[in-house]
């Protein structure tokens, strides 16, 4: 049993920080700016409206991903899943307000770049249709 919780472990930190890389990074590819801003909305909804009843910030993923751990053994999990990445990553235990204030504020950056991209894409394909049918009524 422990090889399966030792691979869900695995599983849960390369999909979990492939995650926040893509809600992070994927507006910059025009093919994957649609989902990029589902995805987004999708984590400030469980941040927010899930937080309502888990508190603020709560990821079913992060959740997950404790129980494994805590399967394996750990129990020293910080705050977010943010703040464990640092731990885990480069070793240094970040002030829990500073993480939060990073994580939402690299978030909500996304999120206005995935707006924004997201809107210039959909701008420029009705200008591109308006054209077409300009010439085909022409």
């Amino acid at each position: 049993m422990q090889f399966l919780y030792r691979g869900l472990n695995l599983f849960f930190f390369i999909f979990h920080s492939s995650l926040i890389m893509f809600n992070l990074f994927a507006w910059i590819w025009r093919k994957t700016r649609l989902i990029n801003l589902i995805i987004i909305l999708l984590t400030l909804g469980s941040w927010f409206l899930l937080g309502l009843w888990y508190g603020y910030g709560y990821c079913p993923f992060t959740d997950w991903h404790w129980q494994v751990r805590e399967k394996l053994g750990y129990y020293d999990h910080p705050p977010s899943y943010t703040a464990f990445l640092i731990r885990e990553i480069i070793g240094w235990e970040p002030p829990e307000e500073l993480v939060n204030q990073l994580t939402l504020g690299l978030l909500l950056a996304a999120l206005g770049a995935s707006l924004f991209f997201n809107s210039y894409d959909l701008i420029k394909r009705k200008k591109r249709k308006r054209e077409v049918s300009k010439r085909l009524l022409a």
